[in-house]
């Protein structure tokens, strides 16, 4: 029997395992993927805007630079299940989590099992991030294979046409790189200009593509259709439609939390904020024994938590099961 069982290995589920170790208590965490699998899908050469002391979780995070880059990122939270020697479950994706008498049963399902595993815990931590959930168009064509959700490297896109769906952080970073690789790039997006929260430092050299041409741009638009050799843009609010050559389509246009599992367990959701209902000072939700870590707590707002202040999640919740009286067995 667990005490705590950690469902997503990211940054912030990793937090919740050291505080965990260093409370005693019995915590093993669980994720479908490898650990730390949504810096995995980061674009291969990012470097992280946070300095290496706002990333760290129990250990000292020593980079080459001011800011650390993805590899380190990703050799580093290694380092942190090795050094605090994290029971952390690779490949182990939960299917279904139901209450007990004694708490929480998961059932793990791993490619190389011949049968599901189950797992007996006393207090489950959701900490299972967003990345793993894009923001579909919802249009026909989306699903065609030269389309994706994720942008990791520009090689394959050498001297291609490439629409890019999107004005943020990521479709921008995503244009700027197609262009160094002599790509030819479109982007889409709904608004009349970039996104407020692209970085200001970033904004005058996709500003300067775009004046130069070098990115060509289709403001107040949306995706209506995609091809295998074009994408169908319609314009707003006059409805023209245009269509525009692409071999490539990069929908960029963020991430939502899949909270299908919490509420699966009784936790309460704001329709409107999709925060699910939680005490901020110990992360546990309306669902006595179940908690949050990371960005699920910022519902919809995935720019309000982040992995400085994610990071801080795994101590609240630890210290408020300290703080509960020892488990009295029936008959006891």
């Amino acid at each position: 029997m667990l005490d705590l069982a950690v469902i997503g290995a990211g940054p912030c589920g990793l937090a919740v395992g050291v505080a965990a170790k260093r409370a005693h208590l019995a915590c093993s965490l669980f994720d479908k993927g490898p650990v730390v699998s949504s810096l995995q899908r980061y674009p291969l050469y990012m470097t992280f805007f946070s300095t290496p002391e706002r990333l760290e979780i129990g250990v000292p995070f020593v980079t080459a630079g001011d800011k650390p880059t993805r590899r380190e990122a990703l050799a580093y939270y290694r380092r942190v299940a090795e050094h605090f020697e994290l029971d952390v479950r690779q490949y182990h994706e939960i299917v279904r989590v139901e209450r007990t008498p004694q708490g929480f049963e998961l059932v793990a399902r791993h490619p190389g099992a011949a049968a599901p595993e189950t797992i007996s815990t006393r207090h489950v931590v959701c900490a299972t991030g967003y990345f793993e959930s894009p923001n579909l168009l919802g249009v026909p064509g989306e699903e065609l294979p030269h389309v994706s959700h994720f942008f990791v490297e520009p090689h394959p896109y050498w001297q291609q046409r490439v629409l890019v769906v999107g004005g943020g952080n990521s479709a921008v970073e995503a244009a700027l790189e197609l262009t160094r690789v002599s790509a030819r790039v479109t982007m889409v997006h709904f608004l009349g200009d970039f996104d407020r929260g692209v970085k200001p430092w970033v904004l005058p050299d996709i500003t300067n593509r775009v004046k130069e041409g070098r990115v060509s741009v289709r403001w107040c638009s949306r995706v209506v259709e995609i091809a295998r050799s074009h994408v169908v843009v319609r314009r707003e609010p006059d409805g023209d439609r245009e269509t525009v050559p692409a071999d490539f389509v990069l929908a960029l246009t963020g991430y939502r939390a899949d909270l299908s599992l919490l509420r699966s367990l009784g936790v309460a959701v704001d329709e409107t904020t999709g925060v699910p209902r939680h005490d901020p000072a110990t992360m546990e939700t309306n669902v006595p024994g179940v908690y949050i870590a990371g960005v699920l707590s910022s519902g919809f707002d995935a720019n309000k938590i982040f992995i400085e202040n994610g990071r801080e999640h795994g101590g609240r919740i630890c210290d408020h099961l300290k703080s509960k009286p020892p488990r009295v067995a029936p008959g006891g």
